[in-house]
């Protein structure tokens, strides 16, 4: 069993209407990057930390960040 933090399907939807919308790039996986950015911070790591499973470091801090 993994160790990585995941949003449930019921958190994604009551963040759902706080997301930006899509401007002609299609987004990332809004999940994959949220429950990135919470794995990092509740586990008070570098961004260049994060596990690969999450996507770029860099995608996770911009959107910490925005």
């Amino acid at each position: 069993m993994s160790d990585l933090f995941w949003l449930t399907d019921e958190q994604i939807e009551r963040l759902r209407p706080f997301f930006p919308k899509s401007h002609g790039k299609p987004r990332v996986d809004d999940r994959r990057v949220l429950s990135g950015i919470v794995f990092v911070n509740r586990n008070g790591l570098r961004w260049r930390d994060a596990p690969s499973a999450y996507g770029p470091h860099k995608t996770l801090y911009n959107r910490w960040k925005r």
